[in-house]
């Protein structure tokens, strides 16, 4: 199967989606829901076409970057459409809609990887929560933006534009914290695992992956107990959110980006 095709059509959609609901958010256009569900919902099924086709003829596994961030930017997508249907988050589009369709530009540019190995169930655990949590993470670090964005307005009494678009900023907060719940219990369980089924967690090629992941964990922590103790909200939890984000995006595609971009093996 020819993927290239399904993902232009991909790319579109996720633009298309992307762009209405941005300027749904600047008032240019009503609020349109359905119509943003479907066209990023298609657009995830024809993201899937893509990265099927992409490990369809890989035998064993392999997981390089290209593929690697072809599927977060799916898992992204897929994750943000199901949980709009039960929280006011689908203003998130406009940050990660063009980032998944970034990510199958990488596919389509980026060298191919050696083979990889099989996955055993537990390495599979621990691929899955890791990823699943890095979804969940990205979804809240653009909630965030959106939240700082709103509070600063708000901090210098402009309260048109923007502001009237988004839901209050008690529930913008609310489901800030809540995504970062999830993140944090689905990053917890991806240490754990990898503590327990991978052979060597802090072997030379996986040591900062760890570190920074270790890190973020950190962060995200120390947030979730200034917030329940101390009541951190509004731009201090933005900046804490943002910065556990980045050392997460770090652990999770700066090193293979080093090993198959900047210095790829022989």
């Amino acid at each position: 199967m020819q993927a290239l095709p399904f993902a232009l059509i991909a790319i579109i959609l996720y633009c298309g989606a992307a762009s209405w609901q941005a300027l749904a958010l600047a008032r240019r256009v009503p609020q349109r829901p359905p119509l943003v569900l479907t066209l990023g919902g298609l657009a995830v099924v024809c993201h899937l076409l893509v990265l099927g086709a992409l490990i369809g003829g890989s035998e064993p596994l392999s997981l390089g970057l290209g593929t690697t961030a072809t599927a977060a930017g799916a898992l992204i997508a897929a994750l943000l459409l199901a949980i709009s249907l039960f929280k006011p988050v689908l203003n998130v589009a406009v940050g990660l809609f063009p980032l998944a369709a970034a990510t199958l530009v990488l596919a389509v540019g980026l060298p191919s990887p050696p083979p990889g190995s099989g996955l055993t169930p537990g390495i599979a655990l621990h691929v899955v929560s890791s990823a699943l949590a890095f979804a969940v993470l990205a979804i809240a670090a653009v909630q965030a933006i959106l939240l700082g964005v709103q509070n600063q307005a708000l901090r210098h009494h402009h309260t048109r534009g923007i502001v009237q678009a988004l839901p209050p900023l008690t529930t913008m907060e609310r489901v800030l914290f809540e995504l970062i719940w999830a993140g944090v219990t689905l990053l917890t369980l991806a240490i754990l695992s990898g503590l327990l089924f991978l052979d060597n967690l802090f072997a030379q090629h996986l040591a900062h992956k760890t570190l920074l992941s270790l890190a973020a964990w950190v962060i995200f922590s120390i947030l979730l107990a200034g917030h329940h103790w101390l009541g951190w909200r509004g731009l201090k939890a933005v900046r804490w959110t943002l910065g556990g984000c980045a050392l997460l995006l770090l652990a999770y595609f700066g090193s293979k980006f080093a090993l198959e971009v900047i210095f790829p093996g022989p």
